[in-house]
């Protein structure tokens, strides 16, 4: 399984906003993509303006060749997009180790 972690960083005062519209397209776009396993969204505490959103793939390609290359890529973009204050940043990570309770 692979884990896809984006740092998001939104306009200052679009919490709500944003939080309604992840959630959205999460749900509705990408939990439908090919290898989707799940997710987890956290938002900032020190920094409210700031969102780790972690997607599980069941492989690398999953991420970047079909969702990517996807209509469905696109479609995630127009719900999320307006809101980024700029481009997530975004990395793949391998599982190393696990504690039973997570």
């Amino acid at each position: 399984m692979i884990l896809e972690l984006a740092d998001i960083r939104i306009a200052p005062g679009q919490q709500a906003d944003f939080e309604s519209a992840i959630l959205h397209g999460v749900q509705t776009v990408i939990s439908k993509a090919q290898g989707f396993c799940g997710y987890k969204i956290n938002k900032g505490i020190e920094s409210p303006e700031r969102y780790v959103l972690m997607i599980f793939w069941e492989t690398l390609e999953n991420h970047t060749v079909d969702f990517r290359n996807s209509p469905a890529f696109a479609e995630w973009r127009a719900i999320v997009g307006p809101y980024f204050a700029a481009p997530p940043v975004v990395e793949h990570f391998e599982l190393l180790a696990k504690s039973l309770s997570v």
